[in-house]
């Protein structure tokens, strides 16, 4: 347990901050899973549509450090690819 206020402070802020980083990682995984349902199913309009919203939420994922910005290129490439794999087959 923190003994000086200003640590107690930042313990609270670094709670806030991971129930954030979560609920943002959360929501980029269900959109993920979508995605990959729809390339399953060659359904092909949405899963286009489902892959600007991932890919957007990576973006955003990255610029706020929730990410790192390798993490979130490689898996946009990866969906890319998926993606135009899913449309050429």
């Amino acid at each position: 347990m923190p003994n000086i206020k200003s640590a107690e402070k930042r313990v609270e802020i670094a709670k806030k901050n991971n129930l954030r980083n979560r609920a943002k990682k959360s929501e980029i995984s269900t959109y993920v899973k979508k995605f990959k349902k729809a390339i399953a199913e060659k359904d092909i309009a949405n899963a286009e549509s489902l892959y600007a919203k991932v890919a957007s939420l990576l973006d955003v994922a990255s610029k706020n450090n929730i990410i790192h910005s390798n993490s979130a290129s490689r898996k946009k490439a990866h969906f890319a690819k998926l993606l135009s794999d899913a449309k050429n087959a």
